[in-house]
């Protein structure tokens, strides 16, 4: 089952690496429907299994398929929505993920003791192929170029280009006003969109804003990005939340369904309600409150917003998601009241997986808005690859370490890591100064392809 997971982990950046640049190539929308209809196939092959080698083909094609959703609303976002408001969206988005992680195994349980385990792959076919057709039929275009009024009165064709002879002053008056007038209308003129047809709009191509760049040079372009800290970092900090999503995954069964637990099928999956319930919370805490904050300490910074403001709110995480590993491994290894492991320990790391997820992307998008579509890549291949590998070692791990020793050494290592928000708090704008020529240049160079 481990290799299962890691596989799907593993081409789920895999997915990431390819999808990407496809999506700045012919458009996001059709990168959904494909990755949609991955899923589906996926799910089919699953529901007709025999084997652990079918399985593992399973994951593949699941993970492959839910690269657009990993790596691709996030984009979506930055599409749609101001920087100010963007916390908020992607907390949203980080507990609509989050939420098939908790929920989904709840859901699994019942339906494996009341009808059969494959049913579980049937029940998704049915989602899936709703979800594909409201996709086909529903889903617009998000990618747009956004073009800036003229400045100045050069950069429009007005209507009457006649020489001004005369230099009375009433006459210039008029005629001033009159330009005016003519400046507005043409300025509206061309900023003005033709409203497209619904069929125009559910195109499964759009090329209208395509990078120029090669396909080639897109799939690799990401990984320049290496020598951005804030993205780095980023990326560490996505991969750290997933050890944790992993960690939950990985025990639940081996902590409850043995004594003094001894919970079915059903009752191991019901643990996960309440770290649904802490990550709504994370979700509260990453999103609306952080982008509160960050429009709070932008006042008071004399209306200059700079991205680190957002990372004060990682403090809390650090304590609560340390706290919730210590509770739920040191509290189901011991026998404590279910409360404790299952209940309040899964509810505190729910919180800060929620939390710092939307965080730490956030952050990333904030310092480099422009090239967000790249910084993505790396982001969640850097966090795919830390899940690869955590899911593989967690077991032997536990089991040449100890169990316990192993959870106290997690929870000091949660702490550890998610307090490095105070290095990029302290030497995050520096970084970013010295980044701003080349990112400048990156910039420039999707300006000038009709790319945001």
């Amino acid at each position: 089952m481990n290799i299962s997971a890691a596989l799907c982990f593993g081409f789920l950046g895999i997915g990431c690496i390819l999808l990407q640049p496809t999506a700045m190539k012919i458009g996001r929308r059709p990168v959904y429907i494909i990755g949609t209809f991955l899923n589906l196939i996926g799910c089919i092959i699953g529901g007709l299994q025999t084997s652990i080698e079918v399985y593992y083909v399973v994951n593949i094609l699941t993970g492959f398929g839910a690269a657009p959703v990993d790596s691709l609303v996030q984009i979506s976002t930055t599409d749609i929505f101001f920087a100010h408001q963007r916390g908020t969206r992607l907390s949203f988005f980080a507990l609509a993920l989050g939420s098939g992680s908790y929920l989904g195994p709840v859901a699994a349980g019942y339906i494996t003791e009341g009808q059969d385990w494959t049913w579980c792959f049937w029940y998704l076919v049915v989602f899936f192929g709703i979800l594909l057709v409201v996709e086909v039929f529903t889903l617009e275009e998000s990618v747009y170029q956004r073009q800036a009024p003229p400045r100045d009165a050069s950069e429009v064709t007005t209507l009457d280009d006649r020489p001004q002879t005369s230099t009375k002053e009433p006459k210039m008056a008029t005629e001033g006003v009159s330009k005016v007038q003519r400046l507005r209308s043409n300025t509206l003129d061309t900023l003005r969109e033709i409203r497209k047809t619904y069929w125009q709009r559910m195109a499964l191509i759009y090329t209208k804003h395509a990078n120029l760049k090669s396909w080639w040079f897109l799939a690799i372009f990401p990984f320049r990005l290496v020598t951005y800290p804030a993205i780095v970092w980023a990326g560490f900090m996505g991969g750290i939340q997933i050890w944790w999503l992993s960690l939950l995954s990985v025990t639940q069964s081996e902590i409850f369904s043995v004594p003094p637990y001894n919970f079915g099928i059903a009752a191991v999956g019901d643990t996960n309600i309440a770290a649904f319930i802490g990550g709504i919370f994370g979700m509260l805490w990453g999103g609306p409150l952080s982008d509160w904050w960050v429009l709070y300490r932008a006042r008071k910074n004399k209306g200059i917003m700079e991205p680190e403001f957002r990372l004060w709110l990682l403090f809390v995480p650090a304590i609560i998601n340390s706290v919730g590993i210590l509770l739920y491994g040191l509290g189901g290894y011991n026998g404590w009241h279910w409360m404790v492991s299952a209940g309040v320990g899964t509810a505190f790391i729910g919180f800060g997986i929620g939390a710092g997820g939307a965080i730490g992307l956030t952050y990333a998008i904030d310092c480099y808005p422009h090239i967000a579509a790249e910084s993505m890549v790396l982001i969640l291949f850097m966090r795919n690859v830390l899940g690869f590998a955590f899911t593989f070692a967690i077991q032997p791990w536990m089991d040449g370490m100890g169990s316990q020793n192993t959870i106290i050494f997690l929870a000091v290592l949660c702490f550890v890591t998610t307090m490095t928000f105070l290095c990029m708090i302290k030497w995050g704008k520096g970084f970013r100064k010295k980044t701003a020529r080349t990112y400048l240049r990156f910039k420039d160079d999707r300006c000038s392809e009709g790319l945001r």
